[in-house]
């Protein structure tokens, strides 16, 4: 983040005083070969974050209940045109809310088949401008 000072109204600007360095934690959370926690790039952040909401099931963050898509509770719903749009709305709904000023959908297709939900994304980061194609799947083990 960079901050401009003014030494009074109505001033030129200082030069903007750099913010800190930005690190992030990689998912799931672990450590590194040195023992700390192990960080992640910024594009591979998103990606995480993306991974969170897709399989995080609404009421399960006590401080956020409504976060999430809860793609696992319909793995196992009988399959139908029905049911493959409601999961794109809901995919769709959750990106837009929970991240949509850090991504930008380009495309979005939800498969359900047997006991696994996949999702295929294609999505600019905004902040890099990095164009990304990520498959995520999820399933429940019988």
């Amino acid at each position: 983040m960079n901050i401009t000072q003014h030494s009074r109204p109505g001033a030129e600007p200082i030069a903007p005083v750099p913010g800190p360095a930005r690190t992030d934690i990689a998912f799931p959370f672990r450590s590194d070969s040195r023992g700390r926690t192990a960080e992640a790039a910024y594009d591979d952040h998103v990606r995480d974050l993306i991974e969170q909401l897709l399989f995080t099931s609404p009421g399960e963050r006590v401080m956020h209940p409504d976060f999430g898509c809860g793609l696992l509770d319909l793995v196992f719903a009988p399959n139908s045109p029905e049911l493959a749009a409601t999961l794109q709305l809901s995919v769709q709904a959750a990106l837009q809310r929970w991240l949509g000023d850090v991504i930008e959908v380009a495309s979005l297709d939800v498969e359900s088949e047997d006991n696994v939900v996949r999702v295929e994304l294609a999505y600019v980061v905004r902040r890099t401008g990095t164009q990304r194609h990520d498959v995520f799947e999820g399933g429940v083990t019988a």
